[in-house]
């Protein structure tokens, strides 16, 4: 798919395990970030298609709020990765709309399946946002053409 992929994970070793899975897969990793302030200026700076965000981050903003954050100011969708999920996580999670959460230790085939239908629902879902818009301007300007 080619994809462009910003990880979010505060472990190295994790992030570097994955991010060779991705390449693998040939997914383009264009960058990690550690922290959830990193990846919200990461995301302005480099436009991934998507972003692979661990929950649980170091700092003061976890992966929920740099997800929120990244999705209101860019349109970013994030598929979220965690070894720790209650139900509060949960509730909180699914008010900024994933496109995903993945389960860590992180399985090869679970990974690629996931971001593949990540990246796919979101290009649908753009191409949905600009057909509405075409429809949109169509019926606003159709008072016009009347009048014509």
């Amino acid at each position: 798919m080619g994809a462009k992929i910003l990880i979010v994970e505060d472990e190295a070793i994790t992030a570097m395990d994955i991010e060779n899975k991705l390449e693998n897969f040939g997914f383009e990793v264009v960058g990690i970030a550690s922290r959830g302030e990193e990846a919200v200026k990461k995301a302005e700076d480099l436009r991934p298609d998507l972003i692979l965000m661990d929950i649980t981050l170091k700092g003061d903003m976890d992966g929920i709020e740099a997800a929120d954050k990244i999705k209101s100011l860019f349109g970013i969708p994030v598929v979220y990765m965690s070894a720790f999920a209650d139900e509060d996580t949960f509730k909180r999670i699914k008010f900024t709309n994933p496109y995903g959460f993945i389960n860590k230790p992180v399985s090869s085939e679970l990974l690629l399946v996931s971001l593949e239908a990540a990246v796919y629902k979101h290009r649908l879902d753009k191409q949905l946002t600009e057909s509405e818009n075409k429809f949109r301007l169509l019926y606003s300007s159709m008072a016009e053409g009347v009048a014509i």
